[in-house]
């Protein structure tokens, strides 16, 4: 891209401007293309390094390098492997506390010169800790203070100047995600255990247990299933905000079938009104849809959209009622999967490695 030949400005055609932006990510994407084939068994090493940390593995660079290292620390730490980032400038103002002998260094430096990274090199070796370095090469002062040398080759900057960290910084977000993640899979990182680290937000509801989100029977409306059907709506009665459906149980405190206000509305649709003086095992929906304990939310809601319910009891291994999943609770999840399939898909590439199956167990 030759920024003498191509200046952009408010009357650049669209259709230059829809060029210049596909060009940057072209240029990014080829790099990390070829970063990829040059990947070796310094990979591996760097793997088994992390792997058998006893410590942390401490994330370290500076400026736009740095910003790239939180996200890997963020990344490690998310996915089973502790992880924390280092400022090198903080560094050597007191931080080198938080790292000793047991730890692993990630330091990211396109030049391998950057100045607070050399600063910081002898004392990280002082301490003990060990270093992986992700560089262009390994003739650089960091490179030769590694333990392992991660090479990004030869990288050209994205854009008409190709100056400002951009192609550099993709390869470098790359290469740690791929540390980062390759490590959670040889650990066997389940989305169960990415729950545990993640339990805000919608991902986080969605890998939660059934028992973590449902309403409590406290809040739920339940009642004998040979009551007579008035008796169970003033018997059944709840404060708050109540579930849209009621919850029968048999002799045993059994589920034995469920009663919408649906249901109760089709009574009166139909005029067929003498029914509200007969028992609600007349009327009641026999062995609804349920959930067990101990399966993810995910799981359920996709129960919920497969089935075209909206209340979705969750049952003990005996058969008991402990709770109930009200879509209207979920509707912010369901929202975020407008098929309506929530499960965690299989990567699509033909990958030459046994992943582990990240559809967890059947619903």
């Amino acid at each position: 891209m030759d920024g003498a030949a191509l200046r952009l400005t408010a009357e650049t055609p669209q259709e230059e401007v829809l060029r210049f932006g596909r060009t940057i990510i072209q240029q990014e994407a080829a790099a990390l293309s070829a970063i990829a084939e040059r990947l070796d068994a310094r990979f591996g090493q760097a793997l088994d390094l992390v792997m058998q940390c006893p410590g942390d593995i401490i994330v370290t660079g500076m400026g736009k390098a740095g910003l790239i290292g939180q996200k890997i620390a963020a990344t490690f730490a998310s996915t089973g492997t502790p992880s924390h980032f280092l400022h090198p400038a903080e560094a050597i103002h007191g931080d080198l506390g938080r790292v000793d002998e047991k730890d692993v260094v990630l330091a990211f430096s396109q030049s391998g010169e950057t100045d607070e990274i050399v600063r910081l090199i002898p004392c990280l070796k002082s301490l003990g800790a060990q270093i992986v370095a992700v560089t262009a090469n390994e003739n650089n002062t960091l490179a030769r203070a590694a333990k392992i040398v991660l090479p990004l080759g030869p990288i050209v900057e994205a854009g008409a100047n190709r100056l400002a960290p951009s192609t550099s910084t993709a390869a470098m977000l790359a290469l740690g995600d791929a540390l980062a993640l390759t490590c959670s899979w040889r650990r066997g990182f389940r989305p169960e255990d990415f729950a545990r680290y993640h339990p805000g937000g919608s991902l986080g509801r969605k890998l939660a247990l059934v028992e973590d989100v449902m309403r409590p029977l406290t809040e739920c409306r339940i009642s004998r299933y040979d009551q007579l059907v008035r008796d169970v709506f003033v018997s059944a009665c709840r404060p708050g905000r109540r579930t849209g459906a009621i919850m029968l149980v048999d002799e045993q405190g059994k589920l034995a079938g469920i009663f919408t206000d649906s249901d109760l509305a089709r009574i009166f649709e139909t005029g067929r009104t003498e029914l509200l003086d007969q028992p609600i095992s007349i009327v009641m929906t026999q062995s609804p849809k349920t959930v067990t304990s101990g399966v993810r939310v995910l799981e359920a809601l996709s129960a919920i959209a497969k089935s075209k319910i909206s209340e979705l009891p969750v049952i003990n291994d005996t058969g008991e009622p402990i709770g109930m999943l009200d879509i209207t609770d979920l509707v912010d999840l369901a929202a975020s999967s407008p098929s309506g399939e929530t499960a965690i898909a299989e990567p699509e590439t033909p990958w030459t490695v046994p992943f582990p199956n990240q559809n967890g167990s059947d619903a």
